[in-house]
């Protein structure tokens, strides 16, 4: 039984072919092109308005050097909502369960942070790791902490959506299981369980998509701090 609770976060393969490439991909056929027309429909409105919106709202406390990472984070933003919202769907795959893809997905933006703020203003990069006005004899101690806690960043974004992700799908899935054994011995508390199962569903979505928005405001604000 738990093995195969765990089923669902296995890389789905086909022929053996692994098909993680195929769950990268398809997000990105779901979305409309731009039309050559002078108006578009209401979808292509809706997403315009909605990519806008964002933008403007994660680079409104930046400054103008930031604003270059705009395409990379709204695409980021994007790319993790659509990929999280397709996981609740039944029998499909989530590959933002996966430590590894958050990881690569982290791990290179963070790096990217820190390597621009060593070039641009070296001396305040360094700086945070030594906070004003410390006393001398907790020196060595703050830049150790300070070090750890700076390379702890991109581990920390990885696990908070892996493991927000991981434990919304464990739970849709033990209480669906509970309410379909006990479906012929108790009805009615299946149907209660039917019903918070139900609102379950509807707060992952909500979690879905505040994960994809707190990853990449997270690594806004570490851009914020080296720009």
């Amino acid at each position: 039984m738990m093995t195969s609770f765990f089923d669902q976060f296995m890389s789905p393969i086909f022929l053996g072919i692994p098909l993680m490439a195929l769950a990268f991909t398809l997000p990105w056929l779901l979305f409309p092109s731009p039309a050559p027309r002078w108006l578009n429909n209401r979808l292509l409105t809706l997403q315009s308005w909605f990519i806008n919106r964002f933008t403007a709202q994660l680079l409104a406390p930046m400054n103008v050097g930031g604003h270059k990472w705009a395409l990379i984070l709204t695409s980021l933003m994007i790319f993790l909502i659509t990929l999280n919202m397709l996981g609740l769907l039944p029998y499909t795959y989530t590959p933002t369960t996966q430590l590894s893809l958050n990881m690569g997905l982290a791990v290179p933006l963070w790096l990217a942070t820190v390597l621009i703020g060593l070039r641009n203003q070296p001396t305040a990069a360094l700086g945070h790791l030594l906070p004003e006005g410390t006393p001398g004899p907790l020196i060595p101690v703050l830049i150790i902490i300070e070090t750890i806690s700076l390379f702890i960043r991109p581990l920390a974004l990885g696990v908070r959506l892996t493991a927000n992700l991981t434990a919304g799908h464990l739970l849709m899935q033990l209480i669906a299981t509970a309410a379909f054994v006990l479906l012929t011995i108790m009805p009615a508390v299946a149907g209660a369980t039917a019903v918070v199962l139900l609102l379950l569903t509807i707060l992952e979505v909500a979690v879905a998509m505040i994960q994809a928005y707190v990853f990449v405001l997270l690594m806004s604000l570490y851009l914020q701090e080296n720009v």
